[in-house]
């Protein structure tokens, strides 16, 4: 018998508490984070209402001129899944700071640009840059923050990831009508110059030390899927879908890339993208109604941007300025769940943010040619106060049950998944304005006409012998039937966001670290 105590009566180790920035340090990295994430955000939206003018200075046609939006849509939603393993391999600090000062760069160069090639150029380069910045910044956020204080972090984050898009065409409108719209690019600077010193001078140096080697054949299949999908989403608007030759290429390359990632990620080691990543039910869920977020919330500002520029006859300064009261709401709404989150189960406020977001949309739907700007900035406020109760706990859900180890990887695809939504939405919203355009025209047309005593009754001053009436009718017809089919969109959208609402009692409220998660800042000790 040996003088050793038996193996079941040797006291467990404790484990070290983990340690967390100090109180200002803490403050000048969320600052740093939030100004990062809201000029990635902003510059999703804020060219949309300047695109007229950039059309005719950069002497594009209307199909080159897209390419402006394309070109950085495309490489943010490909850069998007490499920057978390970027991040865990050369550590957060490094990427998100060359980040941060590549975007800048990037932002003078569009400003400064004289032509379209180089405008699309330094627009690639900022997809590519300010691609991680979001979803990185939420996962320092998280890793910078004890259990107790990350639903108020998230919160914060919300903050700039949601007002970016919803005060972008507000504050695109007005740079563009009062300057040019070359300061919708150079207002990134000082930002982008503040948002770097704060990330290179404080963010702690977050990496994964067990980071594999970087799966190539799972980057390409990614790359080419999302790569194939944007192509189809923007080209089939032109090219009338699936009667083109063109799209039904890109779209069948689309499903093979996908077909041989989705068999790499279950077969393969050490991938890309990770298969355990979405045996986690609530990240699986997240990632669906994130989507679906995307669609209802952002894809709906540009349908309704256009609608009170072309039907309502607004400048993009006058729509910007009725605009606002949205980007407002959206800031109370993610204060008020700042301060709601640890008194009420993410579940509740997440149905919350759904089910006003739809009233938001059936309020818009309820516009009409005659109406004027209190209802516009009553059904905007809406939506942007309800919208902010989504993100955050939603988050919150998200990230709840999910290892440490996969928070980089995590935060990118959401974000993706994200933005995928909303690229979708765009585009699924303006096939369905279009059809919906041509069907209420027809439906319009087929009753004007000279022996129909309703019309002679309600407009006897038309002469259909003469051009100018003709061309005025015409003219009238378009706007009623774009207007309908607005409102009949917007009205879509609102039963989607109600719809959504059964997946959210899917999810399950987890303690941070629970159920094997691994804590908030599991990874802190590289930082210190």
């Amino acid at each position: 018998m040996t003088g050793s105590a038996p193996e079941n009566l040797v006291p467990p180790a404790i484990p070290a508490q983990p340690e967390y920035p100090s109180p200002g340090r803490r403050l000048v990295i969320t600052g740093s984070v939030m100004l990062a994430s809201l000029i990635v955000a902003l510059d999703m939206t804020i060219a949309n209402v300047a695109l007229p003018q950039m059309q005719s200075s950069l002497l594009a046609s209307s199909e080159q001129i897209i390419w402006v939006l394309t070109s950085y849509l495309l490489a943010s939603a490909i850069m998007t899944p490499l920057s978390s393993w970027l991040a865990s391999r050369y550590g957060r600090r490094l990427v998100m700071g060359l980040s941060a000062a590549i975007f800048t760069a990037a932002s003078l160069a569009c400003g400064l640009s004289n032509g379209l090639t180089m405008m699309v150029v330094a627009r690639t380069v900022q997809g590519i840059a300010g691609a991680g910045l979001i979803p990185l910044g939420l996962a320092t956020l998280l890793d910078i923050n004890p259990p107790e204080r990350q639903g108020q972090a998230m919160a914060i984050a919300g903050l700039g990831t949601m007002a970016g898009p919803l005060i972008g065409p507000s504050l695109g409108g007005w740079l563009t009508d009062s300057y040019s719209w070359r300061w919708v690019f150079l207002i990134n600077i000082p930002l982008g110059i503040l948002a770097f010193a704060g990330i290179w001078a404080y963010l702690p140096d977050l990496r994964d030390r067990a980071i594999g080697k970087f799966d190539g054949f799972g980057f390409a299949t990614v790359s080419l899927f999302l790569g194939f999908f944007q192509l189809m989403m923007d080209r089939g608007q032109m090219l009338d879908w699936f009667d083109s030759t063109e799209v039904c290429i890109e779209t069948g390359l689309m499903l093979l890339a996908g077909f041989l990632g989705v068999v790499h990620m279950l077969t393969a080691k050490d991938t890309f993208v990770r298969a355990e990543l979405f045996a986690d039910r609530n990240f699986a869920i997240g990632c669906i109604i994130g989507a679906i977020f995307g669609l209802v919330v952002f894809a709906t500002v540009p349908l309704v941007t256009v609608m009170m520029q072309a039907q309502l006859g607004y400048t993009s300064f006058h729509s910007g300025f009725v605009s606002m009261p949205r980007g407002a709401g959206s800031v109370v709404g993610l204060i008020l769940v700042g301060i709601m989150i640890t008194r009420v189960r993410p579940q509740v406020l997440l149905s919350i943010g759904l089910i006003g977001s739809a009233a938001g949309l059936f309020l818009f739907s309820r516009i009409s040619l005659d109406t004027d700007e209190l209802p516009l900035r009553i059904a905007g406020f809406i939506q942007g106060l309800f919208g902010g109760f989504i993100m955050t706990p939603l988050s919150m859900l998200v990230f709840s049950s999910l290892p440490t180890r996969l928070r980089n990887e995590g935060a990118a695809i959401f974000a993706l998944t994200r933005n995928i939504g909303a690229s979708l939405g765009i585009s699924a919203i303006q096939v369905l304005t279009i059809h919906n355009t041509a069907a209420v025209t027809s439906r319009l047309t087929e009753g004007v006409r000279p022996d129909n005593p309703q019309l002679q009754m309600s407009a006897p001053q038309i002469d259909f012998d003469t051009t100018a009436s003709l061309v005025a009718i015409s003219r009238q017809i378009g706007r009623q039937a774009a207007m309908v089919a607005t409102i009949d969109t917007l009205w879509v959208a609102s039963l989607l966001a109600v719809a959504t609402v059964p997946l959210v009692y899917l999810m399950k409220s987890r303690r941070p670290g629970a159920d094997g998660a691994m804590p908030a800042s599991a990874m802190m000790a590289d930082a210190h």
